[in-house]
């Protein structure tokens, strides 16, 4: 008798941990790569992006979560890991701009572009200039308009929701308001 007891405690304990890896692993949502900034897949031209209904992103996101070490959501300020910082540096920027896509786990949220400060043109979107200089290293910002936010007339979405809770989670976001 006591033998029984003892076979029905090990398959109890054996059935309860094979319970537990089911629930605590296999059933879980797989976790998003949150927030990251994408060039389109076919490197469209700022100029065409809004007659366009639909846009491919690239295979691999020019800004990635591990990427950014901080955003500030007052200033959008991305304080990125040095690597990062340097593939922008170094992204070839035509003076009418180059598209990308801010997304939340792969999907667009809203689309700007590159500029390089060198360009005449003016542009009416969300813009990351290009760094030319080390002034601020490591430090790019989400910018309205170019070459000033006066050339900027839509709604600003830099403070979507969705990327906004994305940053949060990360625990990427600062806050820098004095109290």
């Amino acid at each position: 008798m006591i033998y029984s007891v003892g076979r029905n405690i090990i398959k109890l304990t054996a059935l309860i941990s094979v319970g537990a890896v089911i629930i605590f692993s296999g059933c879980t949502a797989p976790q998003g790569e949150g927030f990251a900034i994408y060039l389109t897949g076919e490197d469209i031209p700022p100029a065409r992006m809004e007659a366009l209904s639909h846009v491919e992103i690239a295979d691999r996101a020019i800004i990635s979560m591990a990427d950014i070490i901080t955003y500030n959501p007052q200033t959008h300020e991305l304080k990125l890991t040095d690597a990062a910082f340097e593939r922008i540096s170094r992204l070839e920027v035509p003076v009418g701009g180059r598209s990308f896509l801010v997304c939340v786990d792969r999907a667009p949220v809203y689309w700007g572009a590159f500029w390089t400060p060198l360009s005449s043109m003016s542009f009416d979107g969300v813009t990351i200039w290009q760094p030319l200089s080390p002034r601020e290293p490591g430090v790019i910002k989400l910018e309205l308009g170019y070459p000033s936010p006066s050339f900027y007339t839509g709604v600003d979405p830099r403070n979507n929701a969705e990327v906004m809770k994305s940053l949060v989670q990360a625990g990427k976001l600062v806050n820098n308001r004095k109290p």
